[in-house]
């Protein structure tokens, strides 16, 4: 099971970090990804994190300001979000995917997710 955490109320250009920890399973062996709904919208690709942390993959819109990590001590991947913007306003949902080389854009792929954390951002 994944439990995200971290989210809230921030204005535009302040920084939030969402963490997820996974209980149960392998962490090591899977390959971690963030997403975000905003209402009305599709479920969107943030971020993923290969299994062993060595590649990371990030939507265009997010690139140069989040930054996804992972501890495998921990079972815990954290998405440090900086410079945050209206537009990022959305539920964030961590995934997981066991055994995949590399990282993951395609939320299809995923087999596992964690219950969503609402981040806000106010102009």
């Amino acid at each position: 099971q994944l439990q995200a955490s971290g989210g809230g109320l921030v204005q535009a250009g302040d920084s939030l970090s969402l963490s997820c920890v996974v209980s149960g399973g392998t962490f090591s062996s899977y390959v971690m990804g963030w997403f975000r709904q905003a209402p009305g919208k599709e479920r969107e690709f943030v971020a993923s994190i290969s299994w062993t942390g060595t590649m990371t993959s990030y939507a265009d819109s997010v690139k140069g300001r989040f930054t996804v990590s992972r501890d495998n001590a921990k079972k815990m991947v954290t998405l440090q979000m900086n410079g945050l913007k209206p537009e990022d306003t959305a539920v964030y949902y961590c995934a997981g995917r066991y055994g995949y080389s590399g990282t993951i854009d395609n939320l299809r792929i995923y087999d596992v997710w964690g219950q969503g954390t609402q981040v806000t951002v106010s102009s």
